[in-house]
């Protein structure tokens, strides 16, 4: 049996509104997972006009249907740029390097899907030439902050058996710091190649673009003896597509607008621990 999600911004979910909407499609009791902010209600089948009520109430909450199946997941699979962390770490070295302009305008291309991934990251680097190694530490201190919500996210699904995982199309210099901040088990990311104390303006081979998060689903899937559909993936760009159409539940977390048009389950109005909700987790079983 399909559940309805509905979630916004603490405080903002109108109770009307569920009730409304229930009525409307016939469904059973509406349980609150966090007053006023998230609710859900189970039916017996997929309403016609979804998309329309999704669309129409998009400027208050964010509604999904969620499939039916088990829904506390086995394993959290994110991606990090603009998903765990509020930033794009190539565009903040970039920012340093002063050519952040040119760079945000080939990221934005990318994580839109209108340029090719790996092409876009040798090009974006190259810029980077001759930073020194030093800079990835300060802009790890001065420009890197947590995307709310990240730490009880992580915690909550570890405290209930859950393996999590941070991959990236990144650099390895950003994931370990922030997998280790945020409590990630392992993490999986590019890396930045460095001589004599200085980016050298190239990142190692093979690039970890599209292709290779849904490797990493697959692989730690396997290693960890679960099912893909006990996972639970979330990202914001055209890279994390794959990975989000094959996870058991694949969440586009304030995405593109490409890429949300690409995925059934969108987050607009909650931060990461709308997952937790989407899973079925009140509030009140959130771990700090």
């Amino acid at each position: 049996m399909p559940i309805v999600s509905l979630i916004a911004k603490p405080g903002a979910l109108d109770p009307a509104l569920v009730d409304s909407l229930r009525n409307a499609w016939g469904g059973g009791v509406a349980s609150w997972l966090s007053p006023d902010e998230a609710a859900e209600f189970p039916l017996e089948a997929t309403p016609a006009n979804l998309d329309e009520v999704r669309a129409s109430i998009a400027d208050r909450a964010d509604l999904n249907l969620l499939p039916d199946g088990p829904r506390a997941k086995r394993m959290l699979l994110a991606d990090m740029d603009s998903t765990m962390i509020r930033q794009e770490c190539i565009d903040e070295l970039a920012e340093e390097a002063g050519v952040g302009d040119r760079v945000k305008d080939i990221t934005a291309r990318a994580m839109n899907g209108e340029l090719d991934f790996e092409g876009a990251l040798t090009e974006r680097v190259a810029l980077l030439k001759g930073l020194p190694e030093t800079i990835i530490q300060h802009v790890l201190n001065t420009r890197i902050t947590p995307m709310p919500g990240g730490k009880a996210l992580i915690a909550t699904m570890k405290a209930n058996g859950a393996h999590a995982v941070l991959v990236s199309g990144g650099f390895t210099a950003f994931t370990a710091s922030v997998s280790a901040l945020l409590g990630f088990d392992e993490n999986r990311a590019n890396t930045l190649l460095i001589e004599n104390g200085h980016l050298t303006g190239e990142v190692a081979r093979p690039i970890l673009g599209k292709a290779a998060k849904v490797q990493a689903l697959e692989e730690i899937a396997a290693r960890l003896g679960i099912a893909e559909t006990d996972v639970i993936a979330v990202g914001d760009g055209a890279n994390d597509l794959g990975m989000l159409g094959r996870a058991g539940l694949g969440v586009a977390l304030h995405a593109k607008p490409s890429v949300q048009a690409q995925c059934d389950l969108r987050v607009n109005h909650g931060d990461l621990t709308a997952l937790l909700f989407l899973q079925g987790y009140p509030r009140a079983e959130f771990v700090s």
